[in-house]
Formats: C-alpha cells, sequence, structure tokens
C-alpha cells in the first residue's frame, strides 16, 4: 500500500485567469484529484472530501510551466486520511520546482451505501513523517475550536436575501 503519490504535467491556456496566471479553482481541482489518488490507493476503495483546510497561496503558476503535484498521508483515524498536499512548478528550461499551494485535506472512506468503513493505520516511520503527524493532530484539534465557532452558521437552513 503506497502512501503518496506525485502527478506531473504541462499548464494549459485553459487553466488561465484573468490576470494570465493559473486560476486557483484549478490549483484547488488539481489538489482534490491528487489527494483523492492517494486516499483512494491507500483504503483501496471509494472515499469523500470532508474537510480542506489551510490552502496556501504561495506564488502563482504560469501557463506552459510544469506543474507537479505531491499528496502524501499524514495521519489516519478509523475511517479518515488526512493528506497534505503540496503543490510545485517550474519553467520548463529549469531545473527547480519552488512550491506554489500547500494545504491539508481530509478523506472518509465509504462503502456503496455511504456509511464510513475502517481504513488501514498509517504509521509514521521518519522523523518528518512523525513531524507531519503531529502537525495533522493539532489542526484536526484547531478545527474543533472553529467547528464550534461556525456551528450556529453551517446548519443554517435560510436563504441570504
Amino acid at each position: 500500500m503506497k502512501s503518496e503519490i506525485t502527478f506531473r504535467f504541462l499548464s494549459e491556456p485553459s487553466d488561465v485567469n484573468f490576470g494570465g496566471k493559473v486560476h486557483g479553482g484549478t490549483v484547488m481541482k488539481w489538489i482534490d484529484q491528487a489527494a483523492y489518488a492517494c486516499a483512494s490507493n491507500w483504503c483501496s476503495g471509494y472515499c469523500v472530501t470532508v474537510y480542506v483546510g489551510g490552502i496556501r497561496f504561495i506564488q502563482p503558476i504560469r501557463i506552459g510551466e510544469i506543474v507537479q503535484v505531491d499528496a502524501r498521508i499524514i495521519l489516519t483515524g478509523t475511517s479518515s486520511m488526512h493528506i497534505a498536499v503540496d503543490v510545485f512548478s517550474k519553467q520548463i528550461d529549469s531545473t527547480k520546482f519552488i512550491k506554489t499551494t500547500h494545504c491539508i485535506i481530509v478523506f472518509v472512506a465509504v462503502n456503496d451505501k455511504g456509511q464510513t468503513v475502517p481504513v488501514p493505520k498509517w504509521e509514521p516511520k521518519t522523523e518528518d513523517e512523525k513531524a507531519h503527524e503531529r502537525h495533522a493532530v493539532k489542526l484536526m484539534e484547531l478545527r474543533k475550536n472553529i467547528d464550534e465557532e461556525m456551528q450556529p452558521f453551517i446548519y443554517k437552513n435560510e436563504l441570504m436575501e
């Protein structure tokens, strides 16, 4: 079972925003696709996105650059998988990739009825992996406070006028 995956491709003219760079929504789609591939590979089944947090657009990606999206498991729960995703880009004539985006995305494994199912436990081995796991646990604790704060607004069923 592989705990990480890398996508590499060329940014295309159809990815452009009004400023001439790759659209942030396109980058978010790439993040979700790579994280899904990582998570579904880990759990050997279907999973759904339940949280995307802390997305940071560090530097723009230009059209025609080579893009690399790295996704890796940094924490597992009973049915959840926390995935760290880093996006890099480089000019075709360069040898150096530069980090452009980072985020944490959480998936939950589900069966065909939409019920959660257990996932294999991921065990960090290196000091770097252990640090990422501690980071994911800390972020999970912070999300609990945010969830409490947002509770009155999340399930509000009235339309804004």
